[in-house]
């Protein structure tokens, strides 16, 4: 290869010049350009130009068997659609997840409006160009005036939309994250689908693992009220404030939600968990549908 090689380790790959239908022994080589998978006789090369969508930990039914952590490529090679999936030791495939994605949105150019809301109050930020710079667990846009970051482990929710610039509709994303005590809203255009399909897949790395947890729970209507109340307040909020009728029985639907993991105690008293506010949108989008 003649550009230098940012990931190289022995694992389980199938590609469709795999004969057979399970998966086989092969080396992956990935550069800043391609994704190249060697086994005894073939050698698949995905242009990650052609990378269209990219998905971490779920394979496709008749494969779910054989793969347990693995990345599925979605590409275009000759007109049509392709599939690579790789497997490995779970460090080689945490350092490949990462370079990955920060070699599929290298150089990525997007208008962003942060914040565009805190809270639920819309801001007067403006569109402005950045330049998309990954990390792990991390993506910051740079090359602006105000440079900013967003941890993912705060994002809390996210919707692919579009939105219209200098005439013309363009994919975007937008996404709540909350890196003190409020919630923040941000909203970036980006070029293309391609672009969106695995910019969302990163912001997913931790949303959706937190994200299944959420669909797992089943608050009570009392415990719903009372997160409502706090979310309402802020975030955070005293007992009195969030008293639905006796105080005691409230205290007691607190404690509750500490033990599962959607309050914890606050400097102003009970305060959202990332996991707490989840739950909250949640039902508000429910209630809204």
């Amino acid at each position: 290869m003649e550009e230098s090689v940012v990931a190289d380790f022995v694992g389980r790959v199938h590609t469709s010049d795999v004969g057979g239908d399970e998966p086989v022994r092969g080396r992956v080589l990935l550069s800043q350009r391609r994704l190249v998978l060697v086994t005894g006789d073939t050698r698949t090369t995905a242009p990650l130009s052609r990378v269209f969508d990219v998905v971490v930990g779920t394979v496709p039914g008749d494969l779910r068997s054989f793969f347990s952590d693995s990345v599925t490529l979605a590409y275009e090679r000759g007109g049509t659609r392709s599939t690579a999936l790789v497997e490995g030791e779970p460090d080689d495939m945490d350092r490949f997840i990462r370079v990955l994605f920060k070699a599929l949105l290298r150089d990525v150019t997007v208008t962003v409006r942060h914040p565009a809301k805190v809270g639920g109050r819309v801001t007067d930020a403006t569109d402005r160009k950045a330049r998309l710079s990954l990390s792990p667990g991390e993506i910051g846009f740079v090359g602006t005036d105000e440079p900013f970051s967003v941890d993912l482990s705060t994002v809390i929710d996210y919707d692919r939309t579009t939105r219209t610039l200098a005439g013309k509709r363009r994919p975007a994303l937008v996404f709540r994250h909350v890196p003190e005590s409020r919630t923040v809203t941000s909203i970036v255009t980006v070029p293309d689908e391609r672009t969106l399909n695995v910019l969302g897949r990163y912001i997913r790395l931790e949303y959706e693992e937190v994200q299944t947890e959420v669909e797992e729970l089943d608050p009570t209507e009392d415990e719903l009220e009372v997160l409502v109340s706090i979310y309402s307040a802020g975030g955070e909020a005293s007992v009195s404030q969030v008293v639905t009728g006796d105080a005691t029985r409230t205290s007691m639907i607190l404690d509750s939600l500490r033990e599962s993991g959607l309050v914890v105690d606050g400097e102003g008293g009970a305060a959202l968990t990332r996991k707490g506010r989840m739950v909250v949108t949640t039902y508000l989008e429910s209630v809204n549908s």
